[in-house]
C-alpha cells in the first residue's frame, strides 16, 4: 500500500481562555457558545484549508502548498479569521438579554494561531482519516509556547520560519522568539500580535467607491469561493492567466507584504498600466489606482473597488466592480464601461479555469 506524502500548511486555531471558561460557566450555555465560534473559524478557512480535526477549543486544518499558491493569502485569512472572531464575540454580547456567568464570561475569550510548513500524511484507520508526520508533532507541540510570557499578547498568530520562507514574507514588526521542544531541538517563531492588527484593521480609513457614485458598473456572479476568487484577482501571476495578453508584475510590497501602498504594472502593445492598492480588506473588497497609458498618453485613469459579498454557504461569490474615473467624459465612461463588459464576458472562462484549478 503506498501513502502519498504531502508538502504545505498546517494550522491550529485554538481558542484562548477555554478551560477557565467551562470550568465557571453553565456546561450547556458555555458548549453552545464555543460550539458557535469553532463553526465560525472552520467556515473562515474551508475555501482554502481542510479540517483535519476538532480539538476540543481548537481547529486544527491544512492544505497542500500548490492549494495556497500566493502564500500570503495563508496570513490574510488568519487575519480575516481573527476580525470575524473579535466581530461576532462583540456582536453576542450586545445582543444578549441574558445574565448567566457563560454569557457575561464571553468576553474573557480570545483566539490565537499557529502556522507552520512541513510534510505530512493522511493515514486512514477504520475509516478515519488522521495527519501524521514529525512536522504534525511540532505544530501541536507548539501549543505549549512562551510568546504570552514574553509578549504579554492575549491573542497572536504564530508562524514558524519554515512557514515564514514558504509564504515569502519578511518578518517586518513581528515578534521573534525561540523555542525549545525535547526530541525536535530549537524553533525559531514569529509572532505577530492580533490585538494591534485588528485594531489597525478596524481604524484604518476606508476608500471604497459605491455604485452610486461610479462612471462604470460590472456585476458578476461565480460558483467560487471569495476567498479563492480573491487570489485570483489580487495575485499577478493569477492575473496573466486569465486576463490575454497582459503581464502584470509587482513593482514594490510596503512592509514585505500586499496592502495599502503596494504597486504592480502591466505592459503590453502600447498600453502601460500601473496600479496601487488604497484600501485593503482581504476578502471582503479592495481598492485601486490605476494610471493607464495608451502611446504615452493618460487613458483611463481610475479608482475601481471591488467587493466579495459571499453566498449563505460560501460557495459562491457575487463580485461587484465599481470604477469612478479621474476625466469622466461620455466618451470616457462609454470606454471604460466597454472594457469592464469584455472583462464581464470572460467570467465564465475565468470560473471554469479556477474551478479546474481547486
Amino acid at each position: 500500500m503506498s501513502t502519498k506524502t504531502y508538502s504545505g500548511y498546517l494550522v491550529i486555531g485554538d481558542i484562548s481562555g477555554y478551560t477557565s471558561y467551562v470550568a465557571s460557566t453553565e456546561l450547556e450555555h458555555s458548549q453552545a457558545v464555543l460550539t458557535e465560534l469553532l463553526e465560525l473559524i472552520l467556515r473562515q478557512f474551508r475555501p482554502l484549508m481542510t479540517l483535519a480535526k476538532l480539538e476540543g477549543d481548537a481547529v486544527f486544518v491544512h492544505a497542500p502548498e500548490e492549494q495556497i499558491p500566493r502564500g500570503e493569502s495563508l496570513l490574510e485569512l488568519i487575519e480575516s479569521t481573527y476580525v470575524a472572531f473579535r466581530d461576532r464575540v462583540s456582536g453576542i454580547v450586545r445582543n444578549t438579554t441574558c445574565d448567566c456567568n457563560a454569557c457575561r464570561a464571553i468576553p474573557t475569550l480570545d483566539l490565537k494561531f499557529l502556522a507552520h510548513h512541513g510534510s505530512y500524511i493522511i493515514q486512514d484507520v477504520s475509516g478515519i482519516s488522521e495527519l501524521v508526520g514529525s512536522d504534525v508533532n511540532l505544530i501541536h507541540r507548539l501549543t505549549k509556547n512562551h510568546v504570552s510570557e514574553e509578549t504579554g499578547w492575549e491573542a497572536y498568530a504564530l508562524f514558524t520560519e519554515t512557514c515564514l520562507e514558504a509564504i515569502g514574507l519578511q518578518q517586518d514588526g513581528m515578534h521573534e522568539q525561540v523555542e525549545t521542544y525535547e526530541h525536535l531541538g530549537e524553533v525559531k517563531t514569529y509572532n505577530l500580535d492580533l490585538h494591534k492588527r485588528y485594531d489597525e484593521i478596524i481604524d484604518k480609513r476606508h476608500i471604497v467607491i459605491s455604485a452610486e457614485e461610479a462612471d462604470a458598473t460590472v456585476r458578476l456572479d461565480l460558483e467560487v469561493p471569495a476567498p479563492i476568487l480573491w487570489e485570483w484577482l489580487t495575485d499577478p501571476n493569477r492575473r496573466n492567466l486569465w486576463q490575454p495578453g497582459n503581464t502584470w508584475s509587482i513593482i514594490s510590497r510596503p512592509g514585505g507584504r500586499t496592502g495599502i501602498g503596494a504597486k504592480n504594472h502591466c505592459a503590453h502593445g502600447g498600453q502601460v498600466s500601473a496600479e496601487t492598492i488604497l484600501d485593503w480588506r482581504p476578502f471582503k473588497y479592495f481598492t485601486v489606482e490605476q494610471l493607464d497609458e495608451v502611446d504615452k498618453v493618460s487613458a483611463l485613469d481610475s479608482i475601481a473597488t471591488f467587493l466579495f459579498e459571499s453566498s449563505a454557504d460560501g460557495q459562491s461569490t457575487r463580485l461587484k466592480w465599481n470604477v469612478k474615473l479621474k476625466k469622466p467624459g461620455w466618451r470616457a465612461r462609454r470606454n471604460h464601461q466597454k472594457k469592464m463588459d469584455g472583462y464581464k464576458k470572460m467570467s465564465p472562462q475565468l470560473e471554469a479555469i479556477i474551478r479546474e484549478d481547486m
